[in-house]
């Protein structure tokens, strides 16, 4: 479903045909809630010293953190020129994502520094710095997603065309790491509010969503078991 259109900053309403369908947006925003609202637990349920379980958790930060970042370069990079130059009058809420993106950054930084000493000996004293950096992401992301979502995704459906709204998609795709493939749409999927049914008719070839049903969600099963510590990491 599109976004509900709202008026930008000092312009009257959005009104006219949409010239693009940016809930692709709402719906890795979703990804981001989901896995990062659930990361604090998930490196809770480590065991001191359980390196083979702390390995696959970490991997997991690694991937959305990756993810995170390539979201928002893409923004930074075609997004917020795009939204300058077409509507200018919507530029204090462009100034107000990008300050939301520092801050952003600065806890993904501290992320990716606090996780690899995790990784290689986890326990109380190396998950610390794991656990505030989850913190001020997740209170980071509770301030800026609602307020893209309000003030800015209905504004991308007035102003951007469809070709540029699926080089977000295309460049958030290439961010993902070799082999995390299936992880990752797996994360998307359970992110959705039906479990990821709609998001699989609207954006999957056929085929593709043929083998995530008959190879990819059993990977992705496996790999949220291994995550959650009810299975090794080599069952």
């Amino acid at each position: 479903m599109s976004a509900t259109s709202l008026p930008s900053s000092g312009e009257p309403p959005l009104t006219g045909p949409k010239t693009c369908d940016a809930s692709g947006m709402i719906e890795i925003h979703r990804l981001f809630r989901h896995s990062f609202a659930e990361a604090p637990g998930l490196v809770e349920g480590v065991a001191d010293g359980d390196i083979a379980h702390a390995d696959v958790v970490a991997s997991q930060l690694d991937l959305v953190s990756v993810s995170l970042h390539g979201h928002h370069e893409g923004e930074d990079a075609r997004l917020w020129p795009a939204i300058d130059e077409r509507r200018p009058s919507c530029a204090l809420h462009v100034e107000r994502m990008k300050q939301q993106h520092a801050a952003m950054l600065v806890h993904l930084q501290e992320l990716d520094r606090a996780v690899p000493a995790w990784r290689a000996a986890p326990g109380a004293t190396t998950a610390a710095p794991v656990q505030a950096a989850l913190t001020g992401i997740n209170a980071a992301l509770a301030e800026h997603l609602p307020d893209e979502e309000a003030n800015i995704v209905p504004v991308m459906e007035y102003t951007l065309t469809e070709p540029e709204v699926e080089w977000f998609a295309k460049h958030g795709r290439a961010s993902t790491p070799k082999g995390q493939t299936w992880n990752m749409l797996g994360a998307i999927l359970a992110a959705q509010p039906d479990g990821g049914k709609e998001w699989l008719g609207k954006n999957l070839p056929a085929p593709v969503a043929l083998a995530w049903r008959w190879v990819g969600s059993r990977k992705y099963a496996r790999y949220r078991a291994a995550l959650e510590g009810r299975v090794t990491p080599a069952a």
